[in-house]
């Protein structure tokens, strides 16, 4: 498989704006009615820590997830999970912390990679190309590609991903061409392939199309 260096969405930020505005008009007007904002990333959390937390999130309200994220940290000193001590707590603990049993399979497989060394960590991350990083993590039960998309485009600021099965993305794609029906992943694909290799960047104002 072939290495290669990240490239922050950041770094390349003007060029990236330059180049979708030129090549789509629609989400031209888009970025312009945004403004100076631009997409920040934040690493607050190891790359197992932010699949952990992914895993708590779905499927649920923001709200309801980010208490059980909050109880699940409370267990572990200074709110830091690390493999060996998830791979320790008791089924019962995960339950008084609102963790499903479907939920804790998951969570504890993750950890048996990390303890395994399989979750690679930021430093390893950037030497991988993002299909590599998709197949790696995507091998952990209930770690699906649309998460490891999101830690590809908001922890590490991948330029050129492109989450088709993302219901935002979709929502605003349609919104800004002002069309009612969504377009399928197919449709989104092909229609997208004009903003490579900023498709990351126009993902993220297909998000910003929805809060307009």
């Amino acid at each position: 498989m072939t290495r290669r260096s990240s490239t922050s969405v950041v770094a390349n930020w003007r060029s990236s704006i330059r180049h979708l505005k030129a090549v789509d008009p629609h989400l031209g007007r888009i970025i312009d009615a945004c403004g100076n904002i631009q997409l920040e990333i934040q690493r607050h959390r190891s790359p197992f820590e932010y699949l952990l937390r992914s895993i708590i999130f779905q499927q649920l309200s923001g709200k309801a997830a980010g208490t059980i994220h909050g109880r699940f940290l409370a267990l572990f000193p200074m709110k830091r999970p690390t493999p060996q001590r998830v791979l320790r707590l008791q089924p019962q603990k995960f339950r008084n912390a609102g963790v499903s049993g479907n939920k804790e399979r998951a969570i504890r497989d993750l950890a048996h990679h990390a303890r395994d060394g399989l979750v690679p960590g930021f430093t390893a991350l950037t030497r991988m190309s993002d299909e590599e990083i998709i197949e790696t993590l995507t091998a952990i039960h209930g770690i699906g590609r649309w998460t490891v998309e999101m830690l590809l485009i908001f922890q590490l600021g991948r330029p050129d991903v492109l989450p088709v099965d993302d219901l935002g993305v979709r929502k605003g794609f349609a919104r800004m061409r002002g069309k009612k029906k969504l377009p399928t992943p197919k449709q989104l694909t092909r229609a997208a392939k004009k903003w490579q290799p900023y498709r990351s960047i126009g993902s993220w104002y297909c998000w910003r199309a929805t809060e307009m």
